[in-house]
């Protein structure tokens, strides 16, 4: 079993007991403090603050308009819990906002509707990065917990803050659907590096099979079972929320979702696609090790044929008998010789018309 699964299950244990509803983080602990980032438009205004305790919160949270809230941090729990107390959620929701470890899922409240997604970022030695994200969308505002970093977001932010348009006209479910856009947008860009690793890897089985490219193959599985895992109950999501099931998302709202849906298929078979070709380089990469020593053997088998004849030639002239005529010849020993040599001669000339060298 891995680190990560051993430092998951750890870190599940520690509710083990508590009533449902307890907040209890399982992720990794942060050094930085939570972070209150508020964003408050309409069509024609925009206004950002950074908050720093839950008093402020409330005295932005109380002013009209469209509000998004991005809280990053989630290691004080006391912290989180009276935000979603503040916003009225139910306990088991603040439970598995702490709870990093859930799967993509979907809930639905009666003022609200509570989505789990995963954040997917590629690291700089090719690797990937991930930590949840859990999006909350209320009639005028919604609230998105992440573990981290809010760097995924930005773009986004850069368009709210610039523009006039559809982001900022359209109401808060818009905004909701643009947040898990954002998202899924990122998944295309680890599927780009991921198929450009399996083409190194591809390239290097077939040149040269080494050991090493075991170990990236299987890392390259790893990843990919992994972010199986993180897509496909999302997809069941988005197309959940582009049913029209839900009050709080409008008709153009949903057909938008429906877009997010067939990315999120068209990632999916990509996803699919990748994991063929993963275990095809398993199957190649043990195929070109099976080659190789299938080619060593031949050679070596080679080698104890040719010496077969000639060992016999050198254990026959080898026994101790007193009388062996042509032991006393004068050319008996070079005449031994070149039988020898000419017998190894013959053998690599029919060993080369049968193609076996």
């Amino acid at each position: 079993m891995r680190t990560a699964e051993r430092s998951k299950i750890a870190k599940l244990s520690d509710k083990s007991g508590l009533p449902p509803g307890t907040p209890v983080y399982t992720g990794e602990r942060s050094p930085d403090e939570t972070k209150i980032r508020i964003f408050l438009y309409t069509e024609e205004n925009y206004e950002e603050k950074t908050v720093l305790n839950l008093d402020e919160l409330k005295d932005f949270s109380a002013k009209t308009g469209s509000k998004w809230v991005i809280i990053t941090g989630l290691a004080n729990t006391q912290l989180i819990n009276d935000i979603c107390e503040f916003y009225g959620m139910h306990p088991l929701t603040t439970e598995d906002i702490l709870n990093t470890h859930q799967r993509p899922k979907i809930e639905s409240f009666d003022d609200y509707i509570y989505i789990v997604i995963k954040v997917i970022l590629p690291m700089e030695d090719e690797g990937i990065y991930s930590e949840q994200a859990s999006i909350i969308l209320f009639k005028d505002t919604i609230i998105t917990f992440l573990e981290n970093d809010d760097r995924i977001f930005e773009p986004l932010i850069r368009r709210l803050t610039a523009s006039k348009g559809r982001l900022r006209k359209n109401g808060n479910d818009y905004l909701f659907y643009a947040i898990i856009d954002s998202v899924v947008d990122e998944y295309f860009e680890i599927f780009e590096i991921i198929g450009e690793r399996l083409e190194r890897i591809e390239d290097s089985v077939i040149i040269s099979p080494e050991p090493e490219i075991l170990e990236d193959i299987y890392s390259v599985r790893r990843d990919l079972i992994w972010l199986r895992k993180s897509i496909w109950p999302l997809r069941d999501v988005v197309a959940q929320l582009s049913r029209g099931e839900y009050y709080l998302i409008s008709d153009n709202t949903e057909i938008f979702l429906r877009d997010v849906h067939d990315h999120l298929s068209q990632i999916s078979e990509t996803l699919e696609t990748y994991r063929d070709l993963a275990a095809g380089l398993l199957d190649l990469y043990l195929s070109g090790v099976s080659n190789r020593m299938n080619e060593v053997m031949k050679v070596l088998t080679i080698i104890a044929t040719i010496f077969i004849p000639l060992t016999f030639i050198a254990g026959l002239y080898g026994m101790n008998f007193s009388y062996m005529p042509e032991l006393n010849h004068p050319y008996a020993y070079p005449g031994v010789l070149l039988i020898m040599l000419a017998i190894a001669v013959a053998m690599l000339i029919y060993f080369r018309k049968k193609r076996w060298l």
